[in-house]
């Protein structure tokens, strides 16, 4: 239990950002599935438009330092 007020809001300042990332995280991680399927699947037209959401959402998610930038590379 925080013993400050500023480490009150501290640590509900820590709950709301690990909310949004791993909703970050979850949706990469879900186009980097839906793009490896697409791929395995042979359809040329959808794996390269499920590639182009898998490099935004990954380079998003880097950006923001969700995971690390050379991680993406």
């Amino acid at each position: 239990m925080a013993n400050t007020k500023s480490a009150a809001k501290a640590a509900r300042q820590a709950l709301k950002r690990k909310a949004v990332n791993d909703a970050r995280r979850s949706r990469m991680r879900s186009a980097v599935k839906a793009s490896e399927a697409a791929i395995a699947g042979g359809d040329k037209a959808q794996a390269g438009a499920s590639f182009k959401v898998m490099q935004s959402e990954m380079m998003r998610a880097a950006k923001n330092g969700v995971i690390h930038r050379n991680a993406v590379a």
